[in-house]
């Protein structure tokens, strides 16, 4: 091998070298990106949460902004009521699929727990 290879070899090498630490510093700039996403979001989450656990009350009941208990249950209730009337599963355990003509203790349980 004579020097103009090694000398070939050594700027290819450097060029390389040059092209890895740009994308080092493009991943560096990415995950500084990411940590303070995620950070703003990590404090926008428990802001969330102390606001949620201040508008419930001790058992876990919605209050209303009079500091009432809000007893209005919803479309979401009426809507998950329907599809259980309709044949299909609500629970956890088999959400979505077809009930075969009998009732689901899990579902009844939810239906009735919500209320």
């Amino acid at each position: 091998m004579n020097k103009k290879d090694v000398f070939e070899q050594v700027s290819y090498m450097e060029e390389q070298i040059g092209q890895l630490y740009q994308q080092l510093g493009d991943l560096k700039n990415h995950l500084s990106e990411l940590l303070e996403e995620n950070h703003r979001l990590g404090v926008e989450n428990h802001h969330l949460r102390n606001r949620l656990e201040s508008s419930q009350d001790s058992n876990g009941d919605p209050i209303d902004s009079d500091g009432n208990k809000d007893l209005s249950i919803g479309e979401g209730y009426d809507n998950l009521a329907r599809l259980y009337e309709e044949g299909f599963h609500i629970c956890n355990v088999h959400f979505g699929s077809p009930r075969q003509h009998e009732d689901c203790l899990f579902c009844l349980l939810f239906l009735n727990k919500t209320k």
